[in-house]
C-alpha cells in the first residue's frame, strides 16, 4: 500500500493490536497544529474579554488587581475551554475541528478526561518562552510530533481521514439480527473500547492484507461472542458478525445525515431471512 502525500510528509504512528494487525494513523505536523491552535487562541482571547467584561466594575474599583484578574482569566478559559472540547469532542476543538485534527491515545483509541487535563495543564511548560518555543522544538524532535504535554499524557495528534464506508454498511433491513431486540440491547451495552475496535476494523479492513484481516475478524468475532454472550450464527463469517455488529452501533438514519466519502448512517441489510438469527447463551 503506498502512503498518501500527506502521509509522507507529516508522518504516521502505528498501533499494533493483539491480533498483530497494524493499525496506522497521520500524524498533524507543526504547520496544521500551528494553524488550529491560532483559531483557538482567537476564541479564547474573545472568550477571556467577554469575562473581564462583566468584572469591570470590580476591576474600576480595584485597578491594581485588573492586570492578575486579567491574567488568572485567561488561563482558566484557556484550560477550561481546551479541557471541555476535547472530553466532550473526543479529541477536538474549534480550531483541531476546522483543520480536521484529532488528539487520540497513543494506543489508537479516543482520550478522556484525564488525558485532555494532562496535557491542557503542561501548556504553561509548552509555552515557553512565547508562542509554545519549548512545545513546538519539542514537537519537532518527536518522532511522533509530541509536545512535552502529549508525552505526559500519551497522546498524538492525528489527521482525520474520510473513509469509503463499507457496502456491508450502507443499507438496513427490517428483519433479522439488526431487528432482534436482544441483540442490539446487548450490541449497545459494549464498552467504548470495543465499539472503537469493530468500528474502526469495519471501516479499516480494506486496507489490511487478506491473512492479517482473517486473523483480525477471527479474533473480533470470538470476542463479540463472549462480550455479547451470543453464539454466533453457523452460517455467517467472522467478518459478517463482526460488520452486523459495527452497523448495529452506527446512529440511526434521522440522527445523522449522511455526507459523501464519510460514515454513513445506515447499516446493512442481512442477505436473507434465514441469516438473521443468534442464540443467547
Amino acid at each position: 500500500m503506498t502512503p498518501a502525500p500527506d502521509t509522507l510528509l507529516d508522518g504516521t504512528h502505528t498501533v499494533l493490536t493483539p491480533e498483530y494487525v497494524e493499525f496506522r494513523f497521520t500524524l498533524a505536523g507543526v504547520y496544521s497544529r500551528f494553524l488550529a491552535w491560532l483559531v483557538d487562541a482567537i476564541i479564547v482571547g474573545l472568550a477571556t474579554l467577554v469575562v473581564l467584561l462583566v468584572f469591570q466594575v470590580a476591576m474600576a474599583a480595584f485597578p491594581g488587581f485588573a492586570s492578575a484578574l486579567g491574567i488568572v482569566v485567561y488561563f482558566l478559559v484557556d484550560w477550561g475551554y481546551a479541557i471541555t472540547l476535547e472530553t466532550a469532542w473526543a479529541g477536538q476543538t474549534v480550531g483541531k475541528r476546522a483543520l480536521s485534527l484529532r488528539v487520540i491515545q497513543e494506543s489508537g483509541v479516543r482520550i478522556g478526561f484525564y488525558h485532555a487535563a494532562l496535557r491542557n495543564l503542561a501548556r504553561v511548560v509548552d509555552r515557553l518562552p512565547l508562542l509554545y518555543l519549548v512545545g513546538g522544538t519539542t514537537a519537532l524532535v518527536s518522532r511522533s510530533h509530541q509536545r512535552l504535554g502529549d508525552l505526559l499524557a500519551g497522546t498524538i495528534v492525528v489527521r482525520e481521514r474520510r473513509l469509503k464506508v463499507p457496502s456491508a454498511l450502507e443499507t438496513r433491513g427490517d428483519e433479522g439480527l439488526l431487528a432482534d431486540p436482544l441483540f442490539v440491547s446487548r450490541v449497545k451495552r459494549l464498552s467504548t473500547e470495543e465499539r472503537e475496535l469493530v468500528l474502526s476494523a469495519a471501516l479499516r479492513r480494506e486496507e489490511l492484507r487478506m491473512e492479517a484481516r482473517l486473523r483480525l475478524f477471527s479474533a473480533l468475532g470470538a470476542r463479540l461472542q463472549d462480550s455479547l454472550a451470543m453464539e454466533k450464527p453457523s452460517h455467517l463469517s467472522d467478518e459478517k458478525w463482526t460488520l452486523l455488529v459495527a452497523a448495529t452501533l452506527l446512529p440511526a438514519p434521522n440522527t445523522r445525515p449522511g455526507r459523501p466519502g464519510t460514515p454513513r448512517s445506515t447499516p446493512p441489510r442481512p442477505p436473507n431471512r434465514s441469516a438473521t438469527s443468534a442464540y443467547p447463551r
